[in-house]
Formats: structure tokens, C-alpha cells, sequence
């Protein structure tokens, strides 16, 4: 990715949010892996007789590595650019033969991590999908998820749609508050591909707040494309909608 006013996604997740992270999205891991071993599960994806490898992208603190534990897959190959938010998901894990931590780029990391044709199940969840540097590069890394895939193998996406532009007070978008924690997001559409997400954090520490501002360029990706794109990429899309928090939940198997 190129620099321009806004940094890479990597360079804010290093600077500001990976420290966060957790906060960000309740504070509670292993509850969010609940729900999200609830919504794997009501799609289907389980894990077989003798474990299945599953692979786990832009697994974050580790909520959907977690999730594919609890349903059985071993191992679970959990892959991140954030070496902080990969010690914090070991931390949460028993039995360490169970999940691989990799600290790389999901982009090239599929092939020289699996075989083709032996994985059971690939997630890429939490808006993980849109943090790619190009638009380009979402058919290439799905042509390597369906190559890497068992014939009946899942792949589950979760995302943001962005594609439909916000205008004036709307772009401001409160993300999370507590005691002494304040997110916000501000939105900033630069093309018909791209919207440059600023964040905006206050923390208070004795009784004085500090902010903190990063941002990044994020990917608007159709939810029409994705789906064209999954096709292209011999994936049966299964499910294609958007949940109750407004993310949507692709869900596509490899015939």
C-alpha cells in the first residue's frame, strides 16, 4: 500500500488500536467467541471426525480462533499482522497444540501454510476483508482460500458495506465509551473504492483526558462484487446478508 495522509491499516493497527482492541469489541473474548462459535455453527461449519484444519484471517486478539476451537477443528492456523494482538490471543489459549499463530500478510500466507485442497474451513471476519491495500487484491487472496479448500470446505466473510456514502454529522460514528475510554470513527470518502477511516480515542488517566488520532484507507466493497467474486473463485455462496449489528455475513462452500 502506498502512503498518503492516511497510514496503512497495519501502521494504525500498531499505533492506536491494536493496545484497544479487545475494549473495542466488549472487552469480553471469550464471549464474543461464543457468539461467534453460534453464528459458525448455525451456518454449518463444524468440525469433522478428526479435527480439520481451519484457518483463521486477521484473527485479531483471537474471538474467531477461539470460536473454531470450541467446534472442533485442529489446528487452527490463527494469522495476523499484529504481533501484540497474537500474544494476547496465546494468552487465551489452553492447550497451545490447538492453534499455530502466524504473524504475516493473509494476503500470501494461504499457500505456504496449507496444501491445496486441505483445509476444512476459512474465516475472515470482523471487517478484516475491506483492510486490503487494493480492490484487487480480494480475487486473489479468494482464488488461494479456494484452492487451499477441502471439496465441501467453508468460508465464512463478515464486513462492513460502505459503499453507500455518508454525508455531513452522519460520517461521525460513535464506536464504544466507559469510564475512561472514548472511540469515535470518522468517515471520509475519497472515491468510489476507497473511504479514509479516522479514528479518534480518549483516554482519561487521572482524571485528565489524552486523545489519540490515527487513520487509514478502507476498501468499499459490494456485497453484488463479493459474491461475483466468490463465484469467480468456484465458491458456492450459500448466504449473503447483513446481521443484526449491520454487518453482513457471507457464507460460501467449495463444491
Amino acid at each position: 500500500m502506498t502512503r498518503d495522509a492516511a497510514g496503512t491499516s497495519v501502521d494504525h493497527y500498531d499505533r492506536l488500536l491494536a493496545e484497544h482492541y479487545t475494549w473495542i469489541l466488549g472487552g469480553d473474548v471469550h464471549e464474543i467467541a461464543d457468539r461467534q462459535a453460534a453464528l459458525l455453527a448455525e451456518l454449518g461449519v463444524t468440525g469433522t471426525e478428526d479435527g480439520g484444519t481451519a484457518i483463521d484471517l486477521g484473527c485479531g486478539s483471537g474471538a474467531q480462533t477461539l470460536a473454531l476451537v470450541r467446534l472442533g477443528f485442529r489446528p487452527v492456523i490463527a494469522v495476523d499482522t499484529s504481533r501484540r494482538l497474537l500474544d494476547e490471543l496465546l494468552s487465551y489459549v489452553r492447550g497451545a497444540e490447538a492453534v499455530r499463530p502466524v504473524h504475516g500478510d493473509i494476503r500470501t500466507v494461504l499457500p505456504e501454510a496449507a496444501e491445496p485442497g486441505t483445509v476444512a474451513a476459512v474465516v475472515c471476519m470482523g471487517d478484516t476483508l475491506p483492510h486490503l491495500p487494493r480492490k484487487a487484491d480480494v480475487p486473489v487472496l479468494l482464488g488461494h482460500i479456494g484452492r487451499a479448500l477441502v471439496s465441501g470446505g467453508h468460508l465464512v466473510v463478515t464486513y462492513r458495506d460502505l459503499t453507500e456514502e455518508l454525508r455531513s454529522t452522519d460520517r461521525f460514528i460513535p464506536v464504544r465509551n466507559s469510564d475512561d475510554r472514548l472511540l469515535t470513527c470518522f468517515l471520509e470518502y475519497r472515491d468510489e473504492d476507497t473511504v479514509i477511516v479516522h479514528d479518534l480515542l480518549h483516554t482519561r488517566t487521572n482524571n485528565s483526558w489524552q486523545q489519540q488520532a490515527s487513520s487509514y484507507p478502507k476498501l468499499r466493497l459490494a456485497p453484488s462484487w463479493l459474491v461475483e467474486q466468490c463465484r469467480a473463485a468456484g465458491l458456492d455462496v450459500r448466504h449473503d446478508a447483513a446481521d443484526s449489528r449491520g454487518m453482513r455475513v457471507l457464507h460460501a462452500v467449495k463444491p
